[in-house]
């Protein structure tokens, strides 16, 4: 008997990896597919919405279709797509939490040559400041 249990999970694991076999799998964009799905199932609990429902599932099928395809080269650039955006908005948020955090000690100013953004103590008047990035200069007030 337990055997024949060993033998079919046995072959159940060979169809399981023949069935991976060469496909691509989960990635950084896959993951945020399947958490917004996620999150769209937890607020249609309350919401009872069926185009929440048919969004939720949508999402589910496309984090099914991008795990299994073939494609790799598609998959990879719709990864390289997504992280390019998540890094943006990961800077922007982390940049006003800084602010928020600073906002008794240090002004935050833009460069007016490559726009970079400068932290600079709270010091009241005019001030000449050198970016660090493009080495230009520029006056300021405080």
């Amino acid at each position: 008997m337990i055997e024949k249990i060993r033998l079919y999970l046995s072959k159940f694991g060979y169809w399981v990896v023949s069935l991976l076999a060469g496909r691509y799998g989960l990635d950084t964009f896959g993951k945020a597919i399947f958490i917004a799905a996620v999150a769209l199932a937890a607020i249609n609990i309350f919401a009872s919405s069926p185009v929440l429902y048919i969004i939720q599932n949508a999402l589910l099928l496309w984090e099914i279709f991008r795990f299994f395809s073939k494609n790799h080269a598609k998959r990879r650039a719709e990864n390289a797509a997504f992280l390019r955006f998540w890094d943006k908005t990961k800077t922007f948020f982390k940049l006003r939490r800084s602010m928020l955090r600073d906002r008794k000690t240090h002004v935050y100013k833009r460069c007016p040559t490559c726009k970079a953004m400068l932290r600079l103590p709270k010091s009241k008047g005019r001030h000449s400041v050198r970016c660090p990035r493009c080495n230009s200069r520029f006056d300021i007030r405080i």
